[in-house]
């Protein structure tokens, strides 16, 4: 098996196709639940964690199917020819949703199609990639996600601007590219590991908890932590920078459109460093980094955050903020981009999908507690949206505690 930098470029669109779906949702569906259908914090904070609850139970198990299938278009190709397109038509349906029933039939089709491929186009690269590797393939996979996190945030807030139709007819049309894009120039591997008497996920998942050493369940909590900081910041973004910061929502779309843009400028430089230093450093220094930047924000007062700096083309205005963001995005990148390469180099070829599914199954639990730990706090805080920047820091401190005890996962020679 040999690395081909085209190739991961080129599955890079399945992943982009997923993050300009997940981008114009996390921007905008919190404005419609609040603003057209008046729906308070904490429920807007449950309703945001329902593609996750979906992605809970759909994606691990689909991982494992994913493992065993054995078709002539190869084992993970078929979710992604079914799932991407239902969520295309599903998505393009969200913002002409008038009434809530109706409104929630769209979101809910649309999370279950998502869940149901996100795991097998992730899973391919690993398929295609040498463990020594992975941490740079999936700096590439990732910038192509952080190119569909800025289409979605920058141009979405755009576009938001002359329809709120128009950045979920733009993420349905590029998601059914991504995804033609994918068919047409991937090939998975004709051959497998023998999958017969291959463990489940559930087994999967008991062995890692029996494992004397601790590495895989550490990792895994550690996991669970840092999206639990995460992910919630970036539900209540939007509503942070209108009601925290004064600025309208398509402002708030684009300042996050700042944090993707360095995401994806630091995500090849990520898995380098990643392969460079040791997967496990590079995570720790990013989470010491995130965690101090937004402890920032939140004493740092509105007034200051949003003194304008300079413009710039395409980013526009750039905010004392935006700085904040802009580091955010690379300690970021340090974390994400090699945390997955160090959960599939805790297991076997065989079980790529398994350990891919149990990497989503925490990531999915933390996106489920996040927005609704957020939620709450915000209304027990008397709408105070800046709550949400005082809780992510400790949930990053505890994912740095666990990493010290992680002694596997980093490349091998294969």
């Amino acid at each position: 098996m040999k690395f081909n930098y085209g190739k991961i470029f080129l599955l890079g669109f399945g992943f982009f196709g997923v993050s300009v779906i997940w981008g114009v949702y996390n921007a905008f569906v919190p404005i419609f639940l609040a603003d057209r259908f008046g729906l308070a914090p904490a429920l807007i904070g449950f309703f945001m964690t329902l593609d996750n609850i979906a992605a809970l139970f759909i994606q691990p198990p689909v991982g494992v199917w994913s493992d065993r299938l054995r078709t002539p278009i190869g084992r993970r190709m078929p979710f992604i020819l079914i799932g991407a397109p239902i969520g295309a038509v599903a998505f393009g349906l969200i913002p002409m949703a008038a009434v809530l029933p109706l409104f929630v039939a769209c979101t809910t089709t649309l999370l279950l199609s998502m869940a149901f491929w996100r795991t097998p186009v992730v899973a391919l690269m690993p398929d295609i990639t040498p463990s020594k590797y992975r941490s740079q393939a999936n700096g590439v996979i990732n910038f192509m996600g952080g190119l569909g996190a800025i289409i979605s945030f920058i141009g979405g807030g755009a576009l938001y601007k002359l329809s709120p139709n128009f950045p979920f007819w733009m993420g349905s049309g590029l998601v059914i590219l991504a995804a033609l894009l994918v068919f047409a120039f991937i090939r998975e591997p004709k051959e497998y590991q023998a999958s017969e008497k291959q463990p489940g996920m559930w087994e999967s998942l008991r062995e890692v908890l029996a494992d004397k050493e601790k590495s895989a369940i550490r990792l895994f909590l550690a996991i669970f932590f840092w999206f639990l900081g995460y992910t919630a910041i970036e539900a209540f973004f939007t509503l942070y920078a209108k009601y925290h910061l004064g600025l309208n929502e398509a402002d708030g779309s684009r300042l996050l459109g700042h944090l993707s843009l360095f995401f994806v400028l630091f995500a090849l430089v990520s898995g380098f460093i990643g392969g460079k230093i040791g997967r496990r450093v590079t995570i720790m220094a990013g989470l010491v980094l995130i965690g101090a930047l937004i402890l920032a924000m939140f004493f740092i007062p509105p007034t200051v955050l949003t003194i304008v700096l300079t413009k710039l083309p395409v980013l526009g205005t750039i905010p004392v903020i935006s700085l904040f963001l802009m580091a955010a995005g690379i300690a970021w990148a340090l974390i994400n981009i090699n945390s997955l390469p160090m959960v599939v180099d805790m297991t076997t070829t065989a079980r790529l999908g398994t350990y891919t599914g149990l990497y989503y199954l925490f990531s999915t639990l933390s996106a489920i507690v996040g927005p609704n730990v957020n939620g709450w706090a915000v209304q027990l805080t008397g709408k105070n949206y800046n709550a949400v920047m005082i809780i992510a820091p400790i949930f990053m401190l505890v994912a740095f505690v666990l990493m010290i005890g992680v002694r596997r996962g980093e490349a091998t020679a294969n």
